[in-house]
């Protein structure tokens, strides 16, 4: 019998986004204009920061591993959802829908420990400015950034091959626009609690966790910043944290609305636009808020453009010239 409801679940159907279809093109284009920003933002700033020396920093390390995590999750949703679109629905198979969980839930994992490392990178800068060369070297960032995309991987395993051990009934429909935990707990006819109380246990250690971090990180940071004397001093060193810190208000706020609010008497609806925010808005804000904004990204930027422009220059001289 549990072979059998096993082994009955074997297609899903995505419902996507109910939307008109009168919007429903303007959405597609929309939502594609935004999977190509955040690919090409986010891999401009990974070779940035592998090709400029200027960027050879821990900030900016830890910046090219959390656009690494972006387009990991932006590729593992949106291309999907895109078809979703198109198609009204969308069938994919149940070991799909597992795996897209899986590396949904990796890059979700992963981001929350990058910018808790990366706070951890502005507490040492702002607050204990001496001793950041030798706390923040690269040897404890390469450390940090492997433990990050480690226990990610691992973490999620453990989760994902429990979820896959349930018993699942046939019912196959999924009122959203990827494989999300809750809406495929739904689809379970046997006991979830043990997967919820898993969920609820990794949850604390890496959610709640880093987020408190976070805000502890934050707290030092304020106050050491109210105790400079000169308002420009304050400012400047501010903005160094500030970009960092909207992302963190941006992706935990609306984690906590999609998984810590109850769902009753929350629609769906409301629940897929919150999805969006963090699976979609968020890596595409990610390279614009936190990274395109930086001087130091800027200057980089200019150096390539002159750089081409240059060896253009050059090669159409030399063709003239022979």
């Amino acid at each position: 019998m549990d072979g059998k409801n096993r082994s009955s679940l074997t297609i899903i159907h995505l419902l996507g986004f109910q939307t008109p279809h009168s919007i429903t093109l303007l959405i597609f284009f929309l939502l594609l204009i935004v999977y190509c920003v955040t690919v090409c933002g986010n891999l401009l700033i990974i070779t940035l920061v592998s090709y400029s020396k200027s960027l050879h920093s821990p900030m900016y390390f830890f910046l090219s591993h959390l656009s690494i995590s972006d387009i990991l999750l932006a590729t593992d949703i949106l291309p999907n959802t895109l078809h979703a679109l198109s198609m009204k629905k969308t069938i994919m198979s149940f070991s799909d829908c597992i795996t897209q969980f899986y590396f949904f839930d990796v890059s979700e994992t992963s981001e929350c420990l990058l910018l808790t490392v990366m706070c951890y990178d502005r507490y040492v800068a702002i607050c204990k400015p001496l001793h950041y060369t030798l706390a923040m070297n690269f040897q404890f960032c390469y450390k940090m950034v492997i433990t990050c995309w480690v226990l990610s991987v691992s973490i999620v395993l453990i989760l994902t091959l429990t979820i896959s051990q349930l018993t699942f009934c046939d019912l196959n429909v999924i009122d959203h626009f990827f494989c999300d935990l809750y809406p495929i707990l739904q689809l379970s006819c046997s006991d979830t609690s043990f997967v919820q109380l898993e969920v609820t246990l990794l949850s604390s250690l890496f959610v709640v966790i880093p987020f408190f971090i976070i805000i502890v990180s934050y707290v030092y940071i304020i106050i050491t910043i109210f105790k400079m004397s000169s308002i420009s001093s304050r400012q400047r060193v501010f903005s160094t944290c500030s970009s960092h810190l909207t992302i963190v208000c941006i992706y935990y706020g609306t984690l906590l609305c999609v998984y810590l609010i109850p769902s009753r008497g929350k629609s769906w609806d409301i629940t897929k636009f919150l999805s969006l925010l963090y699976t979609v808005a968020t890596p595409l804000m990610n390279p614009i808020i936190y990274s395109l904004r930086n001087k130091d990204l800027k200057e980089a930027v200019d150096k390539i453009i002159h750089y081409c422009l240059d060896l253009l220059w050059h090669k159409q001289h030399n063709v003239l010239s022979n």
